[in-house]
């Protein structure tokens, strides 16, 4: 049965979920900035993860942001295609963003890519909606700094670079971003599709639980040759030198044509922001 849903809902959920997300790092991540700290064995690296930790129990226990860049706000729809949705989404979600940056004291970082004046309220938010089974309607907040964003990168490879080129891309990119990211970071890469799918697709693996194991098989040896080979740099926390300048690499792909190979690396710091709700 068609399920009614007011927009207002949406831009309630919207602005809970990113005052929660800049606040209150989410347990993966802690959990994964704990077992960096634990096996460190630099002493400047292992200082820096313990301020990292430190700095998130705090953000947790006085509901404050845990950095000052409290990034652009980027929003995953996942509408369900037998709800009915009374109202405008997307004025809906950028009605959420105005009021969790206002509400929750948040910086407002969003401005006009030319004159560079600023929107005052951090909006547009980016949205990327997909339509899904079922009634409900999922939303993911992700406040994406862009100490981590500007590291990012997108090549369009020739076919016959293969996954030499897939790897060299990964660890190039990894080399000239250095300590810029705010490492330990999540590598999200998107292989295939076109030069916007593998972006899209590098992105949406940020959203995974930090280190969880890709179901396929050959993806998830990559993702673990990867990082170990980007950990055996040595340039650590806050690219201080140390064990873990990766906590995970989160690899996807896509059909793509037979005439291209894209690769996309998108970097996340160590907050790694993100919240869901469903309604």
């Amino acid at each position: 049965m068609v399920r009614e849903l007011k927009a207002e809902r949406i831009s309630e959920c919207v602005e809970k979920l990113f005052i929660k997300a800049c606040s209150n790092p989410s347990p993966d991540v802690l959990n994964a900035l704990k077992k960096a700290h634990q096996s460190e064995r630099a002493p400047a690296a292992r200082e820096a993860l313990r301020q990292i930790l430190k700095n998130a129990q705090i953000a947790r226990e006085k509901d404050m942001p845990c950095c000052q860049d409290t990034g652009m706000a980027v929003v995953f729809l996942e509408i369900g295609q037998d709800v009915h949705i009374t109202g405008g989404v997307y004025e809906a979600v950028n009605t959420g963003v105005k009021n969790a940056y206002k509400n929750g004291y948040l910086r407002k970082s969003v401005l006009d890519p030319v004159t560079r004046e600023n929107t005052n309220d951090n909006t547009p938010a980016v949205i990327h909606t997909d339509i899904v089974p079922g009634n409900k309607v999922r939303v993911t907040a992700v406040p994406k700094g862009f100490g981590s964003e500007n590291m990012s990168v997108l090549s369009m490879l020739k076919p016959a670079e293969g996954m030499d080129g897939i790897r060299r891309v990964v660890i190039d990119a990894v080399k000239r971003a250095g300590g810029s990211p705010c490492p330990p970071v999540v590598l999200g890469i998107g292989i295939g599709g076109t030069m916007e799918k593998a972006a899209l697709i590098a992105k949406r693996q940020l959203l995974r639980e930090t280190g969880s194991k890709n179901p396929d098989p050959k993806l998830s040896a990559l993702e673990k040759e990867l990082k170990n080979s980007i950990n055996a740099l040595g340039m650590g926390a806050m690219g201080l030198d140390g064990d873990t300048y990766c906590l995970a690499v989160h690899i996807q792909t896509f059909p793509t044509h037979l005439a291209g190979l894209p690769v996309a690396v998108n970097f996340q710091c160590h907050a790694a922001r993100h919240e869901t709700a469903v309604i």
